[in-house]
């Protein structure tokens, strides 16, 4: 007889306790990471911020910025451990649905073009290439460009 053993995950809004671990996840996943006070600043600016927890444990995050209609995601990110079980594309679900709740029309962002494995998720979930952005993110040989991209929403 084996034991089957459930993780429980849930998703929250962000709390300013939940910063040290968040920007831990945010250097062991990017070379060129949010800084601490990025996300202080959001939070600060009442920017929609949410965090999923796995038995208690932080384990991916998105922050999103709701004005005028629209909606910016402007982080999503799994702890490194975590990637490749569907739990960005929940993160990203949850996201769209509030974005909706904003009453948005359309959620936009932006990602690096090298970025294969997050343009495939965006593009899985009705995002759709608006333009480039020429050298946006800083790089190791200069600068990368920016994919933008766009998904409309029914509000």
């Amino acid at each position: 007889m084996s034991a089957v053993f459930e993780i429980v995950h849930r998703l929250r809004p962000m709390a300013e306790a939940d910063l040290p671990r968040i920007h831990r996840i945010e250097l062991a996943s990017y070379e060129y990471p949010w800084s601490l006070g990025n996300f202080a600043d959001s939070l600060a600016a009442g920017y929609s911020m949410w965090v999923r927890e796995a038995e208690g444990e932080v384990i991916g995050y998105y922050v999103m910025m709701a004005a005028a209609g629209e909606a910016h995601l402007l982080n999503l990110t799994i702890a490194p451990i975590w990637r490749r079980h569907g739990l960005g594309r929940d993160l990203l679900d949850h996201c769209l649905a509030r974005a909706s709740d904003h009453k948005a029309g359309s959620l936009f962002l932006e990602v690096r073009t090298s970025n294969t494995a997050a343009i495939a998720l965006y593009h899985s979930s009705g995002f759709v290439d608006l333009a480039v952005r020429r050298a946006y993110y800083p790089a190791r040989d200069g600068r990368e460009d920016a994919l933008i991209m766009k998904k409309e929403l029914s509000c």
